[in-house]
């Protein structure tokens, strides 16, 4: 397995699916790889946190 080259669906900014976690996702069973980049996937999950507290 190699580091993957990818691109954010949220920002369209490339990033990189690393080898460790490309063995951290299959470890754990899932089947996609990452949509977003590390910074997107970060806010979306703010976003998310936010929404539940009203």
């Amino acid at each position: 397995m190699a580091d993957k080259t990818l691109i954010c669906k949220d920002c369209g900014k490339e990033f990189i699916f690393t080898e460790g976690e490309q063995e951290f996702y299959k470890e754990k069973g899932f089947d996609n790889e990452p949509k977003r980049c590390l910074e997107c996937r970060r806010e979306r999950k703010q976003q998310k946190n936010r929404d539940r507290n009203y």
